[in-house]
């Protein structure tokens, strides 16, 4: 589990693609400490196992599924990324509930300064806006945010300059991918909500589904 506040921008030095999956390695400093093999460290927010730690870098395997839901897909040496080590139990929540997996992408469609603040306006699909609300949690790249608007197509996050500086937010432009993960919460509330048998056509609520769960 995380928190959404980045602790590091690395460096990508290697990406070996296979067939439908890829292996980073990733130059670093402040992450390594206390790391060890097998431990989690997401990357641009996709929580991914530390497979060899080296002096100054360290590999990590990515799965064709990670791959088809996230942007790591472009990474390339030189690419700066987001890292954050998974939270201990006894640390303190900086930012937000983060599993360090990705929903899905978004695409940077405005990118506005507003005094020191700068705001983002990212697009993203329906299945994915459903779980974002204003004033709520989002995790940009693995930047724990908060939502300041939500719109039909697209949802905005305003940034202080402490928070570009420390990530690669100051590397994005118009027109990038970015990985999304929403709030966590929501899905769960939504799961637990929905009933587990419903009707195969007509008005899910009947006589027979109530009698069916005890009403």
């Amino acid at each position: 589990m995380f928190t959404g506040i980045v602790e590091e921008i690395g460096e990508i030095v290697s990406v070996e693609r296979g067939s439908r999956s890829a292996v980073l390695r990733i130059r670093c400093q402040r992450v390594l400490q206390g790391t060890c093999t097998g431990d989690s460290i997401a990357v641009n927010g996709v929580c991914l196992t530390v497979t060899s730690i080296g002096d100054s870098e360290y590999t990590a395997d990515v799965m064709a599924e990670t791959l088809a839901r996230s942007s790591l897909g472009t990474l390339r040496p030189g690419s700066r990324v987001n890292l954050e080590r998974a939270m201990p139990a006894d640390g303190r929540f900086g930012g937000h509930i983060v599993a360090g997996h990705i929903d899905g992408t978004g695409t940077i469609r405005e990118i506005r300064q507003d005094e020191t603040a700068v705001w983002y306006t990212i697009s993203a699909g329906p299945e994915l806006l459903r779980y974002i609300v204003e004033k709520g949690s989002i995790t940009v790249d693995g930047i724990s945010l908060t939502v300041a608007e939500v719109g039909a197509e697209d949802f905005q996050v305003s940034t202080i300059p402490h928070t570009r500086s420390s990530t690669v937010l100051v590397d994005r432009k118009r027109g990038d991918i970015v990985n999304l993960e929403t709030d966590i919460i929501g899905k769960y509330v939504e799961k637990l909500c929905a009933p587990e048998k419903l009707p195969e056509a007509g008005s899910p609520i009947t006589m027979e589904f109530l009698t069916e769960n005890g009403f």
